[in-house]
């Protein structure tokens, strides 16, 4: 089965790993056709019949061995990327403006009676839909201006998660029909 691992904070200030860097872990974990997609910690891999558990922890653990670096990582197999991309409720914004479309990948479900407290409670212009362990959120005016991310962190919302944005989901999902 193929996978896609996405590292959290890589590449931000001194969290830096050269792609060529994350390819070798995993393929030094005995993992085959690794590809690793953009320069943000992103890497697809088949793995077989894997649990996304032990993939998220072995990866973890051969990471920190190999660089150093201590990252959690989200993984998700193809069918899940696939499903992610049919459930998407912001078409518009995925056409329109795809890099201001993020979704935050979780490990749980992310807690719906939550998001639409802060939603309510929250003035600006974006829009959050949770859908199963996924966040889609629609920054109209970009991530830099966004109020929404340091009401979300107050609100502690979510414990762990990384983020991308719509353009690098579809290049996941088309690196794992490759």
């Amino acid at each position: 089965m193929k996978w896609a691992a996405m590292l959290r904070g890589v590449n931000l200030g001194k969290r830096q790993l050269k792609s060529a860097e994350l390819k070798a872990v995993v393929e030094g974990m005995g993992f085959t056709g690794v590809k690793t997609i953009l320069a943000s910690g992103n890497v697809v891999f088949e793995a077989g019949d894997a649990k996304p558990e032990a993939l998220e922890r072995d990866l973890h653990a051969a990471l920190e061995k190999a660089t150093g670096l201590k990252s959690e990582i989200f993984v998700r197999n193809s069918a899940e990327l696939a499903r992610l991309v049919e459930a998407n409720p912001f078409p518009e914004a995925a056409r329109e403006r795809p890099s201001f479309l993020v979704v935050s990948f979780h490990r749980e479900s992310v807690d719906k009676a939550a998001i639409k407290r802060l939603a309510e409670s929250y003035d600006g212009p974006e829009r959050m839909e949770p859908i199963g362990r996924e966040l889609f959120t629609d920054f109209p005016d970009g991530q830099g201006r966004s109020n929404l991310i340091p009401a979300m962190q107050k609100a502690k919302l979510s414990r762990g998660n990384t983020g991308r944005n719509w353009n690098t989901v579809q290049k996941l999902l088309a690196a794992l029909a490759d």
